[in-house]
């Protein structure tokens, strides 16, 4: 993969601008970080690790400004979390092909774009009783934590929109669910992943500063201030710059450096 290189201060300006952005709608950055870090020519084996440190960074402080403004709801995300976190620490322990890890991160960045340009207000009206509810959590909840624990993205990238698009519950607690649950997924595949490679995250302290302050600003406008509509646009914007880059080394893929 072609090498783009920029002082690791931009850098880490630039991964503040994601945790930003992304914390303000209860997500942890994963998608964008591991967009990026590809984009720079990050080793491929690396990039999950360290996006999913990100990701725990991010919304550990994510979780405890929403649940702080009460936009949190146990009896939402606990399914959820019940079956996503012993399949994120089972995804965490695959090692993919890169091809297919990339193709992955490509389709979960369109997933994110359709829900927020396409269908901003989609929603689907289940009458489902509470059991029922349950179990279709539980279902949700292992595909995601699978697709967390593999890909290094938290999963919570799918589990927001669809919170909003099944109406089981309002923005602000789709993005308090959302940030808990990318945060107990981001750690369970991290402990899977640090027990077959780890990573000397000292070279990284500059994203790790930046990331932590942008989630932290962002996680707090957020739950408290901003409009998450707006957020989610620039947001949207982030996203699909994101997909152009990925389409093009998918498309016309070069040889790795690292």
């Amino acid at each position: 993969m072609e090498l783009v290189e920029l002082s690791p201060y931009i850098i880490a300006i630039l991964f503040f601008a994601i945790a930003l952005l992304y914390s303000s709608v209860g997500l942890g950055g994963g998608s964008s970080y591991t967009a990026l870090m590809a984009i720079l020519g990050f080793n491929a084996l690396v990039i999950p690790l360290v996006s999913l440190v990100l990701n725990v960074l991010v919304t550990s402080v994510g979780s405890i400004n929403f649940i702080r403004f009460r936009h949190a709801r146990i009896k939402l995300i606990l399914p959820f979390l019940v079956s996503s976190i012993p399949f994120a620490y089972i995804g965490g322990a695959l090692q993919l092909p890169k091809t297919v890890f990339y193709w992955i991160l490509l389709l979960s960045l369109l997933f994110v774009a359709l829900r927020i340009y396409v269908l901003p207000q989609a929603s689907i009206k289940l009458n489902l009783g509470y059991r029922q509810k349950v179990v279709l959590s539980l279902v949700l909840g292992s595909v995601l934590g699978f697709i967390a624990g593999v890909a290094g993205i938290g999963g919570g990238i799918y589990l927001v929109p669809l919170i909003i698009i099944l109406g089981l519950g309002s923005t602000k607690e789709a993005a308090a669910c959302g940030a808990i649950f990318i945060f107990l997924n981001s750690l369970s595949g991290l402990v899977s992943r640090l027990q077959y490679n780890s990573v000397d995250l000292i070279p990284y302290l500059p994203i790790i500063i930046g990331v932590l302050a942008g989630g932290a600003i962002g996680s707090f406008v957020g739950s408290s201030r901003f409009s998450q509509r707006t957020m989610e646009r620039v947001l949207g914007l982030v996203v699909l710059v994101a997909i152009v880059f990925l389409s093009k080394k998918l498309i016309a893929p070069v040889p790795d450096l690292n």
